[in-house]
């Protein structure tokens, strides 16, 4: 198995997303694909609801160069494909979703509830065993609290498993709250997040960027898989995003 590549941490406002993870739900240690923050324009002033970062299994990285080694990081960032692989690509993913500003469990998962089923039904596939799903993925959700700097993670397994864990402090948990066995979901919450309609475009772009660089280092001068690609940290820019 590839080492992981050389991946820099990521800074979204005062949180710190490291180069490396080890969720709940996976025995491997993941890498940082990309992370940036979502938020809304109100009134004029674009306002940061929480920040988000993508960690993916480092075979991620020549399983989606196979197809898009050679792209820019601009073709990368402005191709639904491109995140659609990502989403449903043969690799585990890690989802990091910390509080900006306070949050319930149940308004969160009702947004995020409301954009699974948008995105089943426009693609045919909404039945009972989804919606089943989504009673699950509330109940998980219904008695918690999200104040700033607690987090959520949500581990993908490429076998249709999403598990389900929680922080108040950040810190990656060690015990999973749930696991629920529906693959639609488990691909539909990080569709919500970087899909066509995704609510993070910073971490879109943050993705595109750096997968595109290690696509670059990794499948023609083989550096990134060996963990020898210069990185340096980048803190994500203050993109107005616009939803």
């Amino acid at each position: 198995m590839s080492a992981p590549p050389c991946v820099a941490e990521v800074k979204v406002e005062s949180y710190v997303f490291p180069a490396t993870a080890k969720p709940p739900g996976t025995a491997k240690t993941l890498i940082l694909g990309g992370a940036g923050a979502r938020g809304l324009n109100i009134d004029g002033k674009f306002v940061k609801f929480t920040a988000i970062g993508v960690y993916l299994e480092a075979d991620a990285v020549p399983s989606l160069a196979v197809k898009w080694n050679g792209k820019s990081a601009e073709e990368l960032t402005d191709s639904v494909q491109f995140f659609r692989d990502i989403v449903t690509g043969p690799f585990e993913k890690l989802t990091r979703i910390t509080m900006i500003l306070p949050l319930s469990g149940k308004q969160y998962s009702e947004k995020v509830s409301e954009n699974c089923v948008a995105f089943w039904k426009a693609a045919g596939i909404y039945g009972d065993a989804e919606s089943k799903a989504i009673e699950k993925f509330n109940d998980v959700f219904s008695d918690q609290m999200f104040p700033p700097g607690a987090s959520i993670f949500f581990t993908q397994s490429p076998l249709g498993s999403l598990t389900i864990s929680f922080s108040k402090e950040g810190s990656m948990p060690e015990i999973a709250s749930a696991v629920i066995e529906n693959k639609p979901l488990s691909e539909a919450v990080l569709e919500s997040i970087i899909g066509s309609k995704g609510v993070s475009p910073e971490a879109k772009q943050s993705l595109a960027v750096r997968l595109s660089e290690l696509f670059k280092n990794g499948v023609n001068g083989g550096d990134a898989i060996t963990g020898k690609v210069g990185c340096e940290n980048d803190v994500i820019p203050q993109t107005v995003v616009s939803k």
